[in-house]
């Protein structure tokens, strides 16, 4: 018999692994739960560091069967460590094709296809340079590991893979950057963005990522936010309080009765 209760399956890097994280205040995974309490299990599957090609060679041993336990969503938040510099001594660099086939084999692999999951896309967020060559400093990188043009290019592509799949994309890097008081519309090649050092840095992202790249709870509120805008748009069926309980509320006789008829 598979797990009473159908998860949420969130499939990322450290920034899903740090979302139950409360230290800092409100995350993601917490406050993903608390809304789905009762209803959905939300099960973290975020590995710090991992990049899409690690995410596709681990995927064997993270998705159970579907006798075992069923996704009912899926999210795949995976890039921002992609989108490390060629040039970077941290070896996490995936060249954008390659992190374009793997979002896409994940998204079509057997083992998800088997679930037939409802599939959110997390395009990775902005980098703030300014914060994120402090940390690099601090590990011992001579120069910034990752830029905010690399990044934005990342972004788009998964955007890309989810408009070519039919797959709902959470634009990250679009909300954050609106957070931040952005247009992109009237960005053009070349110029600097918001979190380049090219420009000062801006107090707006600095309020969503501590280190320039990891979040603080006003950045996992923006996830929360896009991820319901997401559920409300493409899913309305999800929404938490359209999902009865999985097990009868402790006053509710007529739950109870139907509960122990199916159960006996």
């Amino acid at each position: 018999m598979p797990a009473p209760y159908d998860q949420i399956c969130l499939f990322g890097d450290s920034i899903t692994q740090d979302s139950f994280n409360q230290e800092r205040g409100s995350g993601f995974s917490a406050k993903l739960q608390h809304a789905y309490i009762r209803r959905l299990d939300v099960v973290n599957r975020g590995f710090s560091g991992y990049t899409s090609r690690q995410a596709l060679t681990v995927l064997p041993h993270i998705i159970p069967s579907p006798d075992v336990a069923r996704i009912r969503i899926l999210v795949i938040f995976f890039g921002a460590n992609d989108a490390s510099l060629a040039e970077s001594l941290n070896g996490q660099h995936v060249p954008l094709p390659e992190y374009k086939g793997n979002l896409e084999k994940i998204i079509t692999h057997p083992l998800v296809v088997a679930h037939s999951p409802r599939i959110m896309l997390v395009a990775p967020p902005p980098i703030n340079e300014h914060l994120q060559y402090l940390t690099d400093q601090s590990k011992g990188y001579a120069s910034l590991t990752r830029t905010a043009a690399s990044t934005k290019s990342y972004a788009e592509v998964a955007c890309e893979v989810g408009e070519k799949l039919g797959v709902p994309v959470v634009n990250l890097w679009k909300a954050f950057m609106e957070k931040a008081r952005f247009q992109p519309e009237g960005w053009e090649t070349g110029d600097p963005l918001p979190g380049s050092k090219k420009v000062p840095q801006n107090d707006k992202l600095v309020e969503l990522m501590y280190d320039g790249l990891h979040f603080n709870p006003a950045g996992y509120d923006i996830l929360f936010d896009e991820f319901m805008k997401v559920v409300v748009d493409r899913w309305p069926d999800q929404q938490p309080d359209n999902l009865p309980m999985v097990l009868p509320a402790w006053n509710d006789t007529a739950g109870w009765k139907a509960w122990s008829a199916s159960h006996t």
